[in-house]
């Protein structure tokens, strides 16, 4: 706590509430790597006055956490804007201050806003990042780059498991009520909940098959608005398609929102409901690996996302279709998500890729041998080593999250050199750059400053 403090000096000054910021370019250069090393790595007491100082020092300097429903839902949901754009919503596995810093590097560039991070209920257990650890993360990272503007972050896949819902479905739904109250007020103001685990193709009409589906996204809305900021909608998404399952149609989509409206009702008259849906178009997460380690071409349907996309902008004024599992994708299809008018694309697995490829090889056999000891009940019968290390390498982030983030500069320094080449490419593909003068007009940054901790 005295070297945090012994930092601060002629930087930055503590107040009642807040900071004031004495000297913003030592900030930059000096101050924020520290706070952010110890943000996740010092004790408890120095993390929490440390996160504290970050997100503090943040809003000072105009990085806000910001709700991305209004551009949505006026923006596109309206088609008031003049040419179309796919947001880019990406999930940060490992090293995620650094490669962060690559984003938002890109985005003061290119006048770049609409840009979502995220990180998957899953995904804050094997990584070993709880919500306020990844916002502070991408405080530190917009900070040191000198970014300014709302800074979406989301809760990605915040999914219902199937069994434990049908065993207890107050405990289930209580449990993601329990992440979500975490998430928002971490400052992820977007939220996706996902009950597609729990349609049922069996059931003989679309609107019993999306039942529990429509019912569950209904009572999580009306939740978020319940605990949501004062002056902040949460960006909501429902999900229609389990990724990985059958395609989505425009008439399973219908059936969903004629449910869930109806359901949201009998919460109030005038709850905002969600801004976005999330189809499946023959993707899978990761992508699926072949016998050499090599990953399949996937069929991917762009009809489903322009015909369910259109019937959320004309008879909902949502935002349209949002695509999962894409990372993975040959790059020449890029171009088309905003072309068919897809709203949000998911990115992860293709940036974890990119982290392993150019990682030495004795550490990642030092990760793959601590994989093979403690996930060997992952591995599916008829599975070579190859499609098991594919599978399973994202659990490595976890266990080996300092050694990530310690890596030696030349090693970084190649690894996020590709990953700024791959987030330039999807960018321009999706069509982001010079998309703050839409952000100027619809978002209106909230700034909710965070209660000192108790030291």
């Amino acid at each position: 706590m005295e070297e945090i403090r012994k930092e601060m000096e002629g930087i930055i000054r503590e107040t009642e509430n807040s900071v004031e910021i004495l000297d913003e370019k030592k900030v930059r250069e000096k101050l924020i790597d520290k706070l952010i090393y110890t943000a996740v790595f010092g004790n408890e007491k120095e993390k929490g006055y440390s996160r504290w100082l970050i997100k503090t020092i943040a809003l000072e300097l105009d990085a806000v956490p910001s709700s991305i429903h209004d551009l949505y839902m006026e923006g596109m949901g309206k088609e008031k804007i003049d040419r179309w754009f796919t947001v880019p919503a990406m999930n940060i596995r490992g090293m995620t201050y650094d490669v962060m810093r690559q984003i938002f590097k890109i985005a003061v560039e290119e006048k770049m806003t609409a840009f979502i991070l995220e990180i998957a209920k899953s995904e804050i257990g094997y990584t070993f990042q709880r919500p306020e650890e990844y916002t502070v993360c991408a405080l530190a990272a917009a900070v040191k780059e000198g970014y300014k503007g709302p800074v979406f972050i989301q809760g990605d896949h915040f999914q219902f498991k199937a069994k434990n819902y049908f065993e207890d479905p107050e405990k289930e739904l209580n449990a993601i009520k329990e992440l979500t109250k975490e998430a928002i007020e971490a400052g992820f103001y977007n939220i996706d909940i996902d009950p597609s685990t729990l349609v049922d193709y069996s059931k003989p009409t679309l609107e019993k098959q999306q039942y529990h589906n429509y019912i569950n996204t209904a009572k999580m809305t009306a939740f978020i608005r319940e605990i949501e900021p004062e002056g902040i909608t949460v960006s909501v998404g429902g999900e229609i398609g389990h990724i990985g399952g059958k395609n989505s149609t425009p008439e399973e989509f219908e059936a969903f929102m004629e449910g869930y409206l109806k359901t949201l009702k009998e919460y109030g008259e005038e709850i905002p409901y969600i801004s976005k849906i999330s189809v499946q178009t023959g993707t899978e997460h990761g992508g699926v690996p072949l016998p050499d380690g090599r990953v399949a071409e996937v069929k991917l349907d762009f009809s489903v996302l322009k015909a369910i996309g259109e019937v959320a902008r004309k008879k909902y004024s949502m935002s349209g279709a949002v695509q999962h599992g894409a990372s993975t994708l040959p790059d020449e299809l890029f171009h088309k998500f905003p072309e068919v008018k897809t709203s949000e694309i998911h990115l992860a697995t293709g940036f974890q890729n990119i982290i392993y490829d150019h990682l030495p090889e004795e550490f990642k056999q030092e990760i793959y041998t601590y994989l093979k000891e403690n996930f060997r009940n992952e591995w599916k019968e008829g599975w070579t080593e190859k499609q098991f290390i594919y599978k399973t390498r994202k659990k490595g982030f976890g266990p080996f999250k300092e050694k990530f983030w310690n890596l030696p500069s030349d090693v970084k320094e190649n690894i996020l050199k590709a990953l700024e080449e791959k987030f330039r490419f999807l960018f321009e593909q999706l069509n982001v750059y010079n998309s703050k003068q839409y952000t100027d007009e619809y978002i209106k940054p909230v700034k909710v400053y965070p209660s000192k901790p108790n030291l």
